[in-house]
């Protein structure tokens, strides 16, 4: 039977597959990195604290407001744009984009990824 970390490593794995998608991580909702799809040389510990750091900024500051949750963040760049998503209550799946990207069919696919993480971990 696989890890849980062989399990996320596989959903990973199938995301970076995805047309346009760069990179793939699935961090915990504290930042803590738990699977990624780069190479050792990328700062992914520091790319996952950041990316948990505005998820969850943005869910507190939304609860406040208006007592509703977002289902994703979308950080455009010059030449990417990064997209988080809740995979449930433990995690997050991260993913940051080629340049030329467009988010209509790759936000179906990190959906879909997001469920598979979820029911890994939840």
């Amino acid at each position: 039977m696989a890890t849980t970390t062989e399990l996320l490593g596989d959903v990973v794995h199938d995301l970076v597959k995805v047309k346009d998608v760069r990179i793939a991580v699935i961090v915990s909702r504290d930042g803590l990195l738990m699977v990624s799809s780069t190479s050792p040389d990328f700062m992914t510990q520091t790319f996952a604290a950041m990316s948990a750091t505005m998820f969850i900024a943005a869910e507190a500051a939304t609860k406040e407001i208006g007592n509703w949750m977002p289902d994703r963040l979308v950080v455009e760049f010059e030449h990417s744009k990064l997209v988080a998503i809740s995979a449930g209550s433990k995690a997050l799946l991260v993913i940051m984009t080629e340049p030329h990207a467009t988010l209509g069919i790759l936000l179906l696919e990190i959906k879909k990824a997001a469920e598979r993480v979820k029911e890994i971990v939840n």
